[in-house]
């Protein structure tokens, strides 16, 4: 449950920050875009442009915040001994190897499920946190596979990439939304010229409706961009930590999710939400399927 809290939380902030921007500058009348002459398109591309991209980063801004608080995350110090001296040492390692000029702090957080992400604004700003449960049953190679796959997300600047994205996509629907809104307000002013259309509160009613419309279409670009990151991040900790460390890890959470599922119980693991999603479901999933993923780093070339 934890990676898919964190990742949901993450997506909740951008779209609620984006809504509420959006509502409070219609209720405002604030932007301009709307005249007595329709539309300026000019003016609403910039007005979409700037505030769609708003949410995005002060969700970025905040992920490693929310992250720690969320998930419950104790960080390690430096210096500390044993096992998590050595998950320490291991992360900076790996690090150091991706070309990171600063460190990423290494947390552990409470949880049975086999899991680990990574988060920060910048990759000198970053986390690394892995769960009780993936220490408790990976063997020192499997978790230097997982540990190398979150350091290639933040080498790669995925968080950075993944929010523009984000925000390019907040941005086209802010945009549509309004642009809908308005064609239906000029459907119900009718051919009149007297007709009066809906009302302010109506119009931000129906913007707000559009907006979860093409929201939920726009996820899919999302997360289609989030199943190539995987990809990539694979083939950085295959080159970091080593192809079969890596293959190793990702076997052991196919296991794992196969004997959850054989079980009846909800998957949730780091690497896909489900070992078995629907062709529709598939749409809106962050992580590919693993089958696929252990079959392109079999045939990867470190």
């Amino acid at each position: 449950m934890g990676w898919f809290k964190r990742i949901a939380l993450f997506a909740l902030v951008n779209v609620a920050i984006m809504v509420m921007v959006s509502l409070i500058l219609n209720l405002l009348g604030v932007g301009g875009y709307r005249t007595a002459q329709g539309l300026d398109h000019s003016a609403l591309m910039v007005f979409c442009l700037v505030w769609g991209m708003v949410g995005s980063f002060i969700s970025l801004l905040l992920s490693k915040k929310i992250a720690k608080w969320t998930m419950g995350v104790q960080i390690i110090s430096p210096s500390a001994g044993g096992a998590e001296g050595d998950l320490v040492r291991t992360v900076h390692r790996l690090a150091q190897a991706a070309g990171l000029s600063k460190m990423p702090e290494v947390g552990i957080y409470a949880g049975q499920e086999i899991n680990a992400f990574a988060t920060g604004p910048t990759k000198n700003n970053s986390l690394v946190a892995v769960s009780e449960g993936l220490l408790r049953h990976m063997n020192r190679d499997e978790v230097e596979g997982v540990l190398g796959h979150e350091i290639a997300h933040i080498a790669n600047g995925d968080m950075v990439t993944l929010t523009l994205i984000q925000g390019v996509v907040n941005a086209f629907v802010m945009y549509i939304a309004r642009v809908a809104a308005y064609a239906v307000s000029q459907f119900m002013r009718g051919d009149e010229e007297e007709g009066q259309g809906m009302s302010h509160l109506a119009y931000v009613f129906t913007v707000f409706f559009f907006e979860m419309i093409f929201g939920l279409l726009g996820s899919m670009v999302v997360s289609a961009f989030s199943r190539y990151r995987e990809y990539r991040a694979d083939a950085g900790g295959a080159r970091l930590a080593g192809r079969n460390k890596m293959v190793a890890a990702l076997q052991k959470l196919q296991a794992g999710l196969q004997l959850q599922d054989a079980e009846g119980v909800a998957s949730m693991a780091p690497f896909k939400i489900s070992s078995k999603p629907s062709k529709f479901a598939a749409l809106f999933s962050t992580h590919p399927p693993l089958s696929e993923r252990i079959a392109r780093l079999q045939k990867y070339v470190v």
